[in-house]
């Protein structure tokens, strides 16, 4: 037999024995897969996993061993008493293209044995050797790929070829390495990095897997940046026992309760949402001839797999182009065969949870021009379809809502955003730093040079701030002369913002300069009334900065306390040289 294995292997087999890991929804704590994971290879004589495909590998029993593996794992995957519903994650070593008997349709000849379908497993492939295994990589992803398998890539973000396989061979969902996930919530920096990967990959069509999560405070990040699936000790440690695996999983679940987004988001997105049916993308070309005939008002399909997962849409137009076309009606006199005609004719369409925040939503949406909405799904299954009307109506109802919460002069957000900021920093256990901005001689330069030169002077500054300091800080404008910036911080970091907000007070310092005439610039000074009406002489403008150190070890942190040293601190900035005053709660 070609796949035949040595006694020796067989006996080993019977050792083995598979964990389960499982795999949730981030939205909800229900399960979405099970990784299988290999355990007992200690007791037939080997330090770790790899040393045996090592050494099975240089045996040349690799693909034969694999394939006897894989028909011991899916049969104990069957014992989970909620197998139907989920997916087995299984883990592919890149070097099996290499075996001589390696060859396409055993897994497929498998799950007919079993009466599993391809929906139910995912195939997960990781770099483990040098570049020169970058090709084997591809191969083995690109051959299942072909036939229809889901693929994610394991380890993402640390391996060699990383972007290029995205490229070459673009995956199903990605994994995302443990390295960026450890206490992201202490290190901005790994949270920009992976906010970039997940924004590419939900314009690929990709799913994310936050994997590795030992805490909670990993887990609602991941879910803030747009992470749709959670694997880890923090959920359930791997288990060899398939009674401990569980549909739901109550302690994350509550966690995320408690923690939830705004539930008037999810309430604007529900009201939108069109229930339309769908059909199994396995249905015959004929069947859904027939549907479009019945239904003469259906414009769009959701087309779905077994396990009612979407994996696009039809259009009414292509069924008329695939009626009218010699291409079409030759699909139809063979549809006898067993290939899916359907999936020649499947529109990709962009997908969300109903749970994600409605900015993921618009931004999948905004990015395909040729877009007629966007596919939604909750626990992973198909739950409504959202129009390219419907998402534009909402995203004209949110800009009336951000209108609602920005300054009107300078376009940053005000007071709304910068309270729900200060109230996250006071409920949060991250680092921060906050800084209140205050212009000082205003009311001077106002009264003398007028409001629409104190408009210029308060953009002024509002550009100042947008150029000086990168996305990731939070800018907004209190009110008249007032701003405020913030920012989570690492060890260092704090210590950049606060030359960074140096080198703002130096800048307004300089710039402004060219609003005063030049008499007022040799003199240094213009004369106004003060407040009680008295001709003073005023020094020309400059601005003041209170700024907060928050750490994450800070353990007061009441609102009301921010505020007030802000606003206190404020008038001791005025009277230091440098117009900065710097303070760190405890």
């Amino acid at each position: 037999m070609e796949h035949q294995l040595p006694q020796k292997w067989i006996k080993n087999l019977e050792i083995l024995d598979i964990a389960f890991q499982p795999i949730l929804n981030i939205h909800t704590g229900r399960i979405f897969a099970v990784e299988t994971l290999l355990r007992n290879y200690k007791d037939i004589g080997y330090k770790s996993i790899f040393d045996l495909f090592d050494d099975v590998y240089k045996q040349n029993y690799l693909y034969s061993f694999d394939l006897a593996l894989r028909k011991k794992t899916l049969k104990k995957f069957m014992k989970i008493k909620v197998y139907k519903d989920i997916k087995l994650f299984y883990n592919l070593d890149n070097r099996l293209t290499q075996m001589n008997n390696f060859y396409a349709g055993n897994t497929n000849k498998l799950l007919k044995e079993l009466n599993l379908s391809k929906d139910a497993i995912c195939f997960e492939i990781s770099e483990r050797h040098d570049l020169c295994g970058m090709q084997d990589m591809k191969s083995v992803m690109q051959h299942y790929k072909d036939d229809n398998y889901s693929i994610a890539i394991d380890n993402f973000g640390v391996g060699y070829s990383g972007y290029k396989l995205l490229y070459d061979v673009q995956p199903d969902i990605l994994k995302i390495d443990r390295f960026l996930l450890t206490n992201i919530q202490n290190y901005p920096k790994k949270k920009i990095m992976l906010r970039s990967i997940i924004q590419l990959a939900i314009q690929l069509g990709i799913q994310i897997v936050a994997e590795g999560i030992e805490t909670k405070e990993e887990l609602l990040l991941c879910r803030d940046i747009g992470c749709h699936l959670i694997q880890g000790y923090f959920i359930q440690v791997p288990t060899t026992n398939v009674k401990n695996i569980l549909l739901a999983y109550e302690h994350i679940a509550a966690i995320l309760k408690d923690n939830g987004r705004d539930k008037n988001n999810r309430k604007q997105i529900e009201n939108y949402i069109e229930k339309l049916n769908t059909l199994n993308i396995k249905i015959k070309i004929t069947s859904v001839i027939e549907y479009f005939q019945k239904n003469r008002d259906t414009t769009v399909l959701p087309i779905v797999n077994s396990l009612n997962e979407p994996v696009g849409i039809l259009q009414d137009n292509q069924i008329k182009d695939f009626l009218y076309s010699p291409f079409g009606r030759a699909l139809l006199i063979n549809d006898d065969s067993k290939k899916s005609k359907l999936k020649n004719l499947i529109t990709s369409c962009g997908i969300s949870d109903i749970n994600s925040d409605m900015s993921i939503i618009i931004e999948l949406f905004s990015n395909n021009p040729n877009s007629v909405g966007i596919l939604l799904t909750k626990n992973s299954k198909y739950y409504g379809f959202l129009s390219a009307r419907s998402i534009i109506t909402i995203m004209n109802e949110q800009n009336l809502l951000y209108a609602r919460e920005q300054n009107p002069l300078t376009k940053l957000p005000g007071n709304t955003m910068i309270e729900k900021y200060i109230t996250k920093t006071s409920e949060s256990n991250d680092s921060f730093v906050l800084c209140y901005f205050d212009l000082d001689n205003f009311k001077a330069f106002n009264d003398v040079y007028g409001f629409r030169n104190g408009d210029r002077v308060i953009q002024l500054f509002a550009d100042i701030l947008k150029k000086s300091l990168p996305s990731q800080y939070f800018k907004a404008h209190i009110g008249g002369d007032d701003f405020f910036t913030a920012t989570e911080y690492d060890t260092d970091d704090k210590f950049e913002y606060i030359n960074a907000i140096n080198k703002i007070i130096k800048k307004f310092t300089d710039d402004v300069m060219q609003f005063y005439s030049k008499e007022d610039r040799e003199n240094q000074y213009i004369s106004s009334k003060d407040r009680e009406g008295n001709e003073k002489k005023f020094p020309l403008l400059t601005v003041s900065a209170s700024v907060v150190i928050i750490d994450k070890k800070t353990k007061n942190r009441l609102l009301t306390d921010i505020n007030s040293i802000l606003s206190l601190q404020k008038k001791v900035a005025k009277g230091e040289a440098n117009h900065m005053s710097i303070s760190s709660m405890l």
